[in-house]
């Protein structure tokens, strides 16, 4: 991973927001360092708080529904605290962000050029024409091969994997110290996912950014990340090197979800892993113990702590709730 310099770091973060007449946390007191040169990948369930998190570091939340507490470290203040033409500075220019859906992303009625110079025009002192030369660089450099048309053209013009190529070059137009890439492949069929994986490996080789990369698909993970942390119902449940958290998984959710995953050498007829229920909602997270004691009813409620927090139980590797303990060794006699 290189040389490991805090780049960001996020101290008991809460996001909550309105239903109502009350609030609810979508993420629940989350601390969590992101270095620079490494990718961080935040994996879960849908609804586990995996892209409010990141909207949360970007501040991208309407005030008026939303409340957001703890803290937000970016170059040395929190981010949180400050104006929104503050923030601007730093959204788009120091922190990119990869959206999971382009099109949507993109502006339907402005040319591919003009929208990439557009984060130009705000952030760099750069006039039109050499904007625009940076333009068809940042084109050419996520594997556009015509950028002169493609720079002419407009979003619905584009393919998913072209437009998904477009919106990584917005992103790193500026050349930031952190990207955000929340379900960068999910809407793209194998093969080009497979070319946005690469793309953003070869291009975080370069420009040593940090990457965090959000996703459901822990094939990805496997490919792409340093580190992993895995949320649920809001909380980051495990945290610890992807290497470490593949071959020696802790958590009973973090279990559940690798063995989810189909093998090749599974036997004929055998049914997969399910996982039981489902995540809480908002307004029925449990407000004590451990948050998935009710999809795993074989372990013990005394094996769970009654405010769970998190455990360094190796070098750099966390676990929330001594529970792992009961389903770790449960599973091993098996």
């Amino acid at each position: 991973m290189g040389e490991k310099t805090a780049l960001c770091e996020l101290k008991h973060l809460h996001t909550a927001f309105r239903i109502k007449d009350s609030y609810y946390d979508a993420v629940d007191d989350v601390d969590l360092t992101i270095y620079s040169n490494e990718v961080l990948a935040i994996v879960g369930e849908s609804g586990c708080g995996k892209s409010t998190l990141a909207t949360t570091i970007m501040g991208l939340h309407n005030p008026n529904y939303t409340k957001v507490s703890g803290e937000v470290q970016f170059e040395n203040q929190n981010i949180l605290n400050i104006s929104e033409d503050e923030y601007n500075k730093i959204r788009g220019g120091k922190i990119g962000m990869i959206f999971q859906d382009p099109l949507s992303a993109l502006n339907p009625l402005q040319r591919i050029g003009n929208q990439i110079e557009e984060a130009l025009i705000y952030h760099t002192d750069l006039d039109s024409d050499n904007r625009k030369e940076r333009a068809l660089e940042l084109l050419k450099m996520v594997g556009i091969e015509n950028p002169q048309r493609i720079y002419r053209q407009f979003p619905h013009q584009l393919s998913g994997g072209m437009r998904q190529r477009v919106i990584i070059a917005i992103a790193l137009s500026c050349k930031p110290k952190l990207v955000i890439a929340d379900e960068p492949t999910t809407a793209l069929d194998v093969t080009i996912q497979a070319q946005i994986l690469d793309l953003l490996t070869n291009l975080q080789e370069e420009i040593k950014a940090g990457i965090v990369l959000i996703t459901h698909d822990l094939g990805v993970v496997a490919q792409m990340a340093d580190r992993v942390a895995v949320m649920y119902a809001g909380q980051i449940v495990e945290l610890a090197l992807s290497e470490e958290l593949f071959s020696n998984p802790l958590h009973p959710y973090t279990r559940s979800l690798l063995n989810s995953i189909p093998q090749m050498n599974s036997e004929d007829g055998k049914d997969l892993h399910v996982i039981e229920g489902m995540v809480p909602s908002l307004k029925n997270l449990p407000r004590k113990g451990c948050r998935f004691a009710s999809r795993i009813p074989h372990i013990s409620e005394s094996s769970h702590e009654k405010n769970p927090v998190l455990h360094e139980v190796k070098p750099g590797h966390f676990v929330r709730c001594t529970c792992w303990k009961d389903f770790y060794f449960k599973e091993e006699d098996n």
